[in-house]
């Protein structure tokens, strides 16, 4: 099963690059060119350098010569020996203070066909195009995959806990108010273990589905040019390993705000709403989180179609059957989703949205917060929004298991794992 090793990792040299805080990034594609010139600006060796290259006439080569600069100057450095990392992020989420702690380590690549390591989403070509180039021209992982693996025991979370006792390596508060804290094992019997607990799990990408088929493609690139051979490490990827029931583990639903569609009717769409759900009309957003949070809690699929002015509709289905007829190819889990339901039902059959055209963004647009749903229509920028609840993480689970992915921007995993605190040089054993 899934094969996960120490390796060591590429850090900074604080004494020569500075503060941690100041070298570290979100993830690249939520990232601004304002945002990521402002890194820059803070300080000339942030990662977003390397990590989200726009320099010079060729950005991946002048990646790879400010890599080689930074190296040769003792900026970044690899660990003298072998570690996993345990990473730990404590934030703020529905009004409370949560933290989740995994492990950092290089994890053995295998084709999803084998049902080691299982995704739950498509992806886009653009963004696998993007990350193949920077690895050929870098060999290096920058910013880690997240997956999480099942331990009814917590064994491994136990190990985790007692070797993240002591003052972290690395620990700072980014503007988001996300603490960020590493420690690093390099004890070779708690490592031992670790590789040991891994032996007989499967993974489930939570975050980094584009990473991860580029971390494939990158593999077959090297052995194909005579690069690499079986073994060596591009055959190895750098993964985030969390327990897929860590009481810190938010997933954030994203919501769907519709545009430019010829004839946008208000009442048809209500009508052919009728016809699958219970129609509710509602005034005033205040409450339509909470609305929807407890016919969540209740096992049932509801959504909150917003219209503009503070009105909306709450929509919640009146039998899942109808979900069994139209997609019978289906596993359960996968005609079940909030997502699927939402899709199939209204966004396909009463918007003449297809997949092609979700894909593309054409007719619609993606946002994680409840307030961009609400003021996109207000400000008419959109002609109205769909407000979801979270996929469960135990549906995310079971899509993967039953070798099915869900549409693109089902799941909204938080917070976002920093970049910049280890990085995986392909090149150092």
């Amino acid at each position: 099963m899934a094969e996960i090793k120490a390796f060591r990792g590429m850090r900074y040299n604080t004494e020569k690059a500075g503060e941690i805080s100041q070298l570290c990034c979100p993830p690249y594609d939520i990232i601004s060119e304002e945002q990521r010139l402002g890194y820059i600006s803070e300080n000339e060796y942030n990662i977003i350098r390397l990590e989200l290259p726009k320099e010079g006439e060729n950005p991946y080569q002048t990646a790879r010569e400010i890599l080689d600069m930074w190296r040769n100057r003792g900026v970044l450095v690899s660990e003298d020996k072998p570690a996993i990392y345990v990473y730990e992020e404590e934030f703020t989420a529905y009004g409370e203070r949560k933290s989740i702690k995994g492990i950092i380590a290089r994890v053995h690549l295998e084709e999803f066909e084998k049902g080691i390591i299982l995704p739950h989403e498509f992806t886009l070509s653009k963004a696998k195009e993007d990350r193949l180039n920077l690895m050929k021209a870098t060999n290096c992982n920058f910013s880690q995959i997240y997956a999480l693996y099942m331990d009814s025991k917590h064994t491994t979370l136990a190990t985790i806990d007692n070797e993240s006792k002591d003052t972290p390596k690395l620990e700072f508060t980014d503007g988001e108010g996300i603490t960020h804290r590493l420690w690093i094992v390099t004890d070779e019997n708690v490592i031992a273990k670790l590789c040991a607990d891994f032996a007989d799990r499967k993974l489930y990408i939570a975050d980094g589905h584009h990473r991860y088929e580029t971390a494939l493609n990158y593999r077959n690139y090297c052995r194909e040019n005579g690069l690499s051979k079986v073994g060596d490490p591009c055959d190895y990827q750098m993964i985030y390993l969390v327990d897929m029931e860590h009481p810190g583990l938010v997933v954030f639903p994203t919501h769907r705000l519709v545009r430019d569609l010829p004839d946008f009717n208000v009442e048809k769409v209500l009508d052919g709403c009728r016809e699958y759900f219970d129609v509710t009309e509602m005034n005033g957003t205040d409450n339509m989180e909470s609305e929807l949070a407890k016919l969540y809690d209740e096992g049932k699929k509801a959504f909150g179609f917003y219209v503009g002015n503070g009105k909306w509709y709450r929509l919640v289905l009146k039998n899942l059957d109808i979900m069994d007829k139209l997609l019978p190819e289906l596993s359960e889990p996968s005609r079940q989703l909030d997502v699927t339901v939402l899709h199939s039902l209204v966004l396909e059959r009463i918007f003449g949205i297809d997949k092609e055209n979700m894909a593309n963004q054409i007719n619609l647009t993606y946002t994680k917060f409840f307030s961009e749903a609400v003021e996109g229509v207000d400000n008419g920028k959109f002609q109205c929004s769909f407000v979801l609840n979270p996929t469960r993480v135990t549906e995310i689970r079971d899509v993967a298991a039953a070798g099915e992915k869900m549409p693109q921007k089902s799941t909204y995993f938080y917070p976002k794992m920093i970049t910049g605190m280890v990085m995986n040089d392909i090149g150092v054993e």
